[in-house]
């Protein structure tokens, strides 16, 4: 059993300046994601010239950051944000639903391909393997937040959180979890299988796959948003419930690129 110190959720205190830890892992998430792309740019399959991929992350970072707050209002405390509408701006405080956020990314890369002529899924294969990054630094500003605990357990590296709702009781580092699947793991994957020309949409269907399986499983020991509980069957969480199509699609990409691949 580990226990936790109470983080100081604030990186950087200037006057009545404060830069918290959380924001400041988008930041880096953001900044890494820049210099994959520009390395991901210059793949003669790719040839995306530096200016376009910039004003590109700029709209996907836009997206990113609004649907993300957006989606968290609207899926997972409406009624809440509904009497605080005030709150809705206060990002600092964590929130942040990663189905938002892809849905917001998913608009601006829609305008960025018609913009283009790329289309969305040319666009959405390029920006795919860029995004785990920002996923494993979003866990740990998780994590510092001392949010999104896991479920109680017994095993050995349960960890004792700070905050009351916990109730003090040894529970899974789910961040943890989420921050080594989501982030190192599918990076590797999408990395790797980008590494070389796939049929359109195979690198986003491998994306969406396997964070959906990943996120999916670990929603099991992950303990569901308190204003929520389980949603559905009276064991799966709205986390798992935004994973399913995810899965689906992702599977029915990554299979058509397949057949294509075969048929040509």
């Amino acid at each position: 059993m580990i226990v936790l110190p109470v983080f100081d959720t604030v990186a950087l205190r200037l006057g009545p300046l404060e830069i918290h830890w959380y924001g400041l892992m988008y930041v880096v998430g953001f900044c890494l994601a820049w210099a994959l792309g520009r390395a991901r740019c210059k793949k003669p399959w790719i040839a995306m010239p530096g200016q376009e991929m910039d004003d590109l992350l700029t709209a996907l970072i836009f997206g990113l950051v609004v649907g993300a707050r957006l989606g968290y209002v609207l899926f997972y405390d409406p009624v809440y944000f509904m009497n605080h509408l005030v709150d809705i701006v206060a990002v600092w405080k964590g929130g942040m639903s990663f189905h938002g956020g892809m849905l917001g990314m998913a608009l601006a890369a829609i305008w960025h391909g018609r913009r283009t002529g790329r289309g969305f899924l040319g666009i959405s294969d390029f920006v795919a393997p860029l995004a785990p990054p920002g996923l494993f630094f979003g866990r740990i500003g998780n994590f510092i937040n001392g949010e999104l605990w896991g479920r109680e357990t017994t095993v050995s590296w349960g960890m004792v959180f700070p905050d009351p709702a916990a109730g003090f009781m040894p529970r899974h580092p789910s961040q943890l979890y989420e921050c080594f699947l989501e982030g190192l793991v599918l990076f590797c994957i999408t990395w790797i299988y980008s590494g070389k020309e796939r049929p359109r949409g195979a690198v986003l269907g491998v994306f969406l796959l396997f964070y959906g399986l990943f996120r999916f499983c670990v929603e099991f020991v992950r303990n569901p948003d308190a204003q929520l509980g389980y949603v559905l069957f009276g064991w799966m969480t709205m986390g798992q419930i935004l994973c399913l199509p995810m899965i689906l699609i992702g599977g029915w990409l990554l299979a058509r690129g397949q057949k294509d691949s075969v048929q040509s």
